[in-house]
């Protein structure tokens, strides 16, 4: 039955996903000779691949007269990264950084003022969390919260926080949009967050944000630890993992930019 399949294949459409396939980051452009050579088809071949390709704007003529992917095939990668689940992307890099620290690692979102855990993964102690997937906090009070709402504008924060103070939670929570603004900032210039008892006594997080290929924040990756203060080696560590995770995670989401400006 396998070697019947053959008899179904398409031998056009097969060589025109050929020759999409041809390109990559270190190649992004390819003459028509090049095609030819690189597939062992005839030149006429390639040349009517080409056009039919051009037509439909999977590929695109450049001005010395290669070829390069067209915006339909990028318009096609965007379409499939956003079908994915930020869930699915995440599970691996937040896994592999729980295993890498030792302590439970986090993928939350923002739901309007609240920040929901969408993926979680439990440390090596027996420590038991209240946390887990679908809890919810308020995005105020919380670091997670912080840095999901590092990259909204005070006016933003304004609209989000219209009251005059801000609920309190704990002794660090801001008291209004103010000073809420205020720690936002200090954040987005490190490019991460640091919480030592801010919400929940005797339990200290970094977190780190996760953008999207406009350069928005779309999800913050964490760590916490159950003590009321982390060391300044451990935390630097911890930051690089933490940080790194965050922007892998970017990456695959089609973020170019500097995460630190964003």
């Amino acid at each position: 039955m396998a070697g019947n399949d053959n008899a179904y294949i398409v031998p056009g459409l097969e060589r025109g996903l050929a020759i999409l396939m041809l390109f990559d980051r270190n190649r992004r452009e390819i003459s028509a000779p090049e095609i030819a050579s690189a597939l062992g088809i005839p030149r006429t071949t390639v040349f009517r691949l080409l056009h039919t390709l051009q037509h439909l704007e999977m590929v695109a003529m450049t001005d010395s007269g290669a070829y390069r992917l067209g915006p339909a095939v990028l318009r096609l990668g965007f379409e499939y990264i956003a079908s994915l689940d930020m869930s699915e992307l995440a599970r691996p890099i937040v896994e592999r950084l729980r295993d890498d620290t030792g302590l439970p690692a986090q993928l939350v979102i923002r739901d309007g003022r609240e920040v929901v855990v969408v993926l979680r993964f439990a440390g090596a102690s027996a420590f038991e969390s209240s946390v887990s997937v679908g809890t919810r906090m308020p995005a105020h009070a919380t670091i997670l919260g912080r840095v999901l709402l590092s990259d909204m504008s005070e006016a933003e924060l304004r609209k989000l926080f219209p009251e005059r103070e801000l609920k309190r939670f704990s002794a660090h929570t801001p008291k209004n949009v103010s000073a809420l603004a205020a720690l936002l900032d200090t954040d987005r210039a490190r490019g991460y967050a640091v919480s030592e008892s801010f919400y929940e006594r005797g339990i200290s997080a970094i977190a780190a944000p996760v953008y999207d290929r406009t350069g928005r924040v779309v999800a913050a990756i964490s760590v916490t630890s159950q003590r009321e203060a982390i060391g300044a080696s451990e935390r630097a560590a911890l930051v690089d993992k933490v940080m790194g995770a965050a922007g892998e995670l970017s990456n695959q989401l089609s973020y170019r930019g500097d995460r630190a400006a964003a």
